[in-house]
C-alpha cells in the first residue's frame, strides 16, 4: 500500500509544478488555475468567492487575493447577487475561458492520458473517482458533484428541472454545472 501513497504524492507534484512551469508567463499560480477550473464549471449557487474557498480547502485570505490577482488581469468578473448583496458571483471573462483552454489539462498530461488505452482511461477514471468519494466521505468535505447527480435534483418533465433545495427551476445546461450544495444519491 505504500505504494498508492508514494505515487498519489508524486503525482500531485508533478501536476503541481507542470502548472507553475505553465502559467509562469502569466505570473499565475496553481490556486489561480485551479480557481478558474473550478468557476468553469459552478453553477449559480456555487461560484462565489465561498465556493471557491471550500471547493480549494484554502484559507479565505489566500482565495481572496487569487481572486483579485484575476479580476485585475481580467480573467474574471464579479457580480453582486441580485436577491442578497452580501454575495458576489464570479464568471470567467472570454479571456479566462482561453486561458483555462489553452492551460487545463496541460499538453503533457493528454499526452499522458492519450498513451492509454480507452479501458484504462475508463478504469482509471472510475478508480479515481472511487477514491476521491471515500476521502470526502472519510473526511466529511461536501462532493461538489454534477447537479443532475444530486439526491436534490428534480426531473419535472420534458426538459424541465428543478433544484429541491431551493425549490427554483434549473436551466439544462446548469443541471451539467457542479454544485457546493450537491447531496449524493443513494
Amino acid at each position: 500500500m505504500a505504494d498508492l501513497w508514494l505515487i498519489l504524492e508524486r503525482l500531485t507534484n508533478l501536476l503541481r509544478a507542470e502548472q507553475r512551469a505553465g502559467n509562469s508567463d502569466e505570473a499565475l499560480q496553481p490556486v489561480h488555475l485551479s480557481s478558474l477550473l473550478f468557476l468553469s464549471r459552478a453553477n449559480r449557487y456555487s461560484n462565489t468567492p465561498g465556493g471557491v474557498t471550500e471547493y480549494l480547502g484554502a484559507t479565505k485570505g489566500t482565495v481572496s487575493q487569487s481572486l483579485q490577482v484575476l479580476e485585475r488581469k481580467g480573467l474574471i468578473t464579479r457580480e453582486d447577487d441580485e436577491k442578497d448583496r452580501r454575495t458576489a458571483h464570479l464568471e470567467l471573462t472570454t479571456e479566462g475561458r482561453l486561458l483555462l483552454k489553452q492551460r487545463w489539462p496541460s499538453a503533457r498530461i493528454r499526452e499522458a492520458v492519450a498513451g492509454l488505452s480507452e479501458s484504462q482511461q475508463q478504469r482509471l477514471q472510475d478508480s479515481l473517482r472511487d477514491f476521491l468519494v471515500a476521502n470526502q466521505r472519510a473526511h466529511g468535505s461536501r462532493s461538489f458533484d454534477v447537479c443532475h447527480t444530486c439526491s436534490l435534483f428534480e426531473r419535472l418533465g420534458q426538459g424541465q428541472f428543478r433544484c429541491g433545495l431551493t425549490a427554483e427551476p434549473l436551466a439544462r445546461a446548469e443541471t451539467e454545472k457542479i454544485c457546493r450544495e450537491h447531496e449524493p444519491a443513494a
